[in-house]
């Protein structure tokens, strides 16, 4: 039997958020039965902590099907509640991924933020790539649709209004395809919010290539976002973004840049999380 904890990252108001499966000091389990127990819990990943010889821990992050090198959620999920049973001692930690050595730190209100790669911008495409996945009315014509990566690469749409994001109805078929002709993960969908709520952006994250048709909550994408924005509509030091209300499950991500002469030099995603349930599991 393996314990697992449930634990929701990216909430919002102790709600909400993307759910991941995390595993604690079982160094003992071989690939199959991580990702067996993956499959068991059905969620989109998740992570098995242990120690490391080269940072503080060392993450490994699993789906029903496979074994991925990073994962934003699970991350600030094992950090979250690392800070909530109180086995944290200090604000700045190292983790050993198979995406390298990154630095996770805790804010002084509990806020995890989890450092991702500087950005890399990509093509742009045309409202005409999307002819068969949406109604490119939806799409916000003055911006443009690029593709963006701070560890990932998304399509990054804009989308004319949170209402018209809302109602969009995408051709996942038709998606996929998409994102396996421009080498991407998904689109990230967004409408910028113009009132004056510190929220930036309501996003909507489709990534059916990988079998998620929609996510609740996506670290990186929402990194990615926060450079596209910083490059195109207005230099910040921080942007806040919700995502999930079309699956009753709203999040917020929080994402800090850290600039030298308009050069985005870090990127770091935070966000908050709660226990769900404890859980054991048969491998």
């Amino acid at each position: 039997m393996v314990d697992v904890h449930v634990v929701s990252a990216f909430s919002k108001d102790n709600a909400g958020g993307n759910k991941s499966g995390l595993v604690f000091d079982r160094p003992d389990l071989t690939s199959v039965q991580k990702m067996a127990i993956a499959k068991e819990l059905g969620y989109a990943e998740t992570a098995f902590i242990t120690e490391s010889k080269l940072a503080d821990f060392r993450l490994e992050y699993f789906t029903p099907t496979e074994e991925v090198p990073l994962c934003g959620h699970a991350t600030i999920a094992t950090f979250a509640f690392l800070n909530l049973t109180n086995k944290l001692s200090k604000s700045d930690y190292t983790i050993e991924t198979k995406s390298g050595i990154l630095s996770m730190k805790i804010d002084t209100d509990g806020i995890v933020f989890m450092e991702q790669n500087v950005p890399t911008y990509s093509n742009t495409l045309t409202s005409d790539s999307f002819n068969k996945c949406l109604d490119t009315n939806s799409i916000d014509s003055k911006l443009p649709i690029q593709i963006v990566s701070t560890g990932l690469r998304d399509i990054l749409l804009p989308v004319s209004s949170s209402k018209t994001l809302q109602e969009l109805k995408p051709d996942f078929k038709a998606m996929t395809a998409l994102s396996k002709e421009q080498n991407v993960v998904g689109v990230h969908a967004f409408s910028l919010e113009e009132s004056e709520s510190k929220i930036t952006a309501i996003c909507r994250n489709f990534a059916p290539l990988y079998d998620i048709d929609e996510e609740s909550a996506t670290g990186t994408s929402n990194c990615a976002l926060a450079c596209y924005l910083f490059k195109y509509v207005e230099k910040k030091s921080q942007y806040i973004f919700e995502q999930g209300y079309n699956l009753n499950n709203p999040s917020r991500i929080v994402v800090n840049l850290t600039t030298h002469d308009d050069v985005i030099d870090g990127v770091f995603v935070g966000g908050y999380g709660y226990l769900v349930e404890d859980k054991l599991v048969l491998v």
